[in-house]
């Protein structure tokens, strides 16, 4: 229930809300913020990402190259086209985080997400949830981890659990660098409608997946009326839009940093070690495609036949994004040996050979072949640290189911993209 203000008449603010928090336009404006929102990211971060990439991939290579002239073979690799490569690649999307994060603080700092709260309430409670829920939702958009920990703000133990269940299909910031990458390569100047249609289809999964599995699941929860006193619309101010956005960008990278570490670190040594048709080289100086990353990757790439990118690249950056999101377009880098785009007009040797792969492993229908490969990357499990809390948070029978559910959602609706997509592609 919204409360109301006192006064002798409707205010400014009364009369915007009428509107905002409608039954008929609340929804279609929260739709229209949050495009808005995407697609000016992808616009205004594009040449700073050139930029940073440019810095990373040249002075910074060539100076860590230079210095390592002496050293062998295999460390040089390691931390030129290992370490500087693939977290370098990470690095370049740092702009475009901080842009979307700025604007969603703008948001919320004017008062527009409590009112976004409250028209989503009445989904919420179809779902058998409180409008709360909303919260630790939002909070996913940033990253599922913390989503999981403020599941502790609902006080009904059913609730929490469905909750926790649906929080993975929320796409966070992880994933985004993915689909700008990739839709940017492949879509072009309409690359910011690619991407906020993944965060469309991440909230449609979030209630189809909600009100599926409450009634089957949960089919004793009810929905509970909230309680929200909307605060007066204001002008954001810099120290608060400034903190905010910083607390999700440090909070990205503590969490990131460590873990494209390690998983860079592991592809690498992975791709080291020479298999088949390259047994005779040395450590560190196999082709990619001739070692044991190589060899996993194409055992697994079949099983994505249908959804039409079978290829042992996308198979790769697939399993390394099982660990963390953030380690996919490291490990688009490193197996392809290539920089990244320079733009989306002029792809690069990177988008390239992306244009090749998805056009081969499609039978020539790329495009359908790519939303299938973002639907997939979207829907399947989003990393160990998420598999982590939510077993802490729901305890490993319910944990296991989930990430079972996930995997089979992703890989059907990634079959249903690309099979329904080609007939007009």
């Amino acid at each position: 229930m919204r409360t109301q203000r006192s006064g002798a008449g409707p205010t400014v603010s009364d009369r915007v809300d009428r509107v905002l928090t409608s039954r008929w336009f609340g929804i279609p404006v929260f739709l229209a913020a949050m495009w808005g929102v995407f697609t000016a990211t992808t616009t205004l971060a594009k040449p700073l990402q050139d930029g940073l990439g440019g810095f990373v991939g040249g002075p910074v290579a060539d100076a860590a190259s230079g210095a390592l002239s002496g050293a062998p073979v295999w460390l040089r690799g390691l931390v030129v086209d290992g370490l500087i490569g693939g977290v370098g690649q990470l690095l370049t999307f740092v702009p475009l985080m901080v842009i979307m994060f700025v604007l969603l603080a703008l948001l919320e700092d004017s008062g527009y997400m409590a009112r976004a709260a409250f028209v989503v309430d009445r989904l919420m409670r179809r779902l058998g949830l409180p409008g709360r829920a909303f919260l630790p939702i939002i909070v996913g958009f940033g990253c599922n981890v913390p989503a999981l920990a403020g599941l502790r703000i609902l006080g009904n133990r059913r609730q929490r659990l469905l909750v926790g269940m649906i929080i993975p299909y929320v796409s966070c910031s992880a994933r985004l660098t993915v689909y700008v990458l990739f839709a940017s390569v492949f879509f072009g100047s309409t690359a910011g409608t690619v991407v906020f249609a993944m965060y469309l289809l991440s909230v449609l999964l979030v209630v189809g997946i909600g009100m599926l599995l409450r009634r089957t699941l949960f089919r004793e929860l009810r929905g509970e009326a909230l309680v929200l006193e909307l605060p007066p619309y204001r002008l954001p101010t810099l120290r608060v839009v400034g903190t905010q956005t910083w607390q999700k960008l440090a909070g990205f990278l503590r969490t990131a940093a460590g873990v494209i570490v390690a998983t860079v670190t592991a592809v690498w040594l992975l791709s080291a070690i020479p298999l088949g048709a390259a047994s005779g080289t040395s450590f560190g100086e196999a082709p990619v495609e001739h070692s044991v990353f190589g060899a996993m990757s194409r055992a697994a790439a079949p099983a994505f036949a249908p959804a039409g990118f079978d290829d042992w690249h996308t198979a790769a950056a697939l399993g390394t994004g099982f660990v963390a999101k953030e380690a996919v377009v490291a490990t688009v880098a490193q197996t392809y040996s290539a920089d990244e785009p320079d733009s989306p007009d002029h792809a690069g040797e990177l988008g390239t050979r992306l244009h090749e792969t998805f056009a081969r492993s499609s039978g020539g229908h790329p495009l359908p072949a790519v939303l299938a490969f973002l639907v997939f990357l979207l829907a399947y499990t989003p990393c160990m640290a998420t598999l982590a809390a939510q077993w802490q948070e729901m305890g490993g029978r319910l944990t296991l189911l989930s990430t079972g559910i996930q995997l089979t959602i992703a890989w059907l609706l990634a079959v249903a993209v690309f099979q329904i997509g080609r007939l007009w592609w």
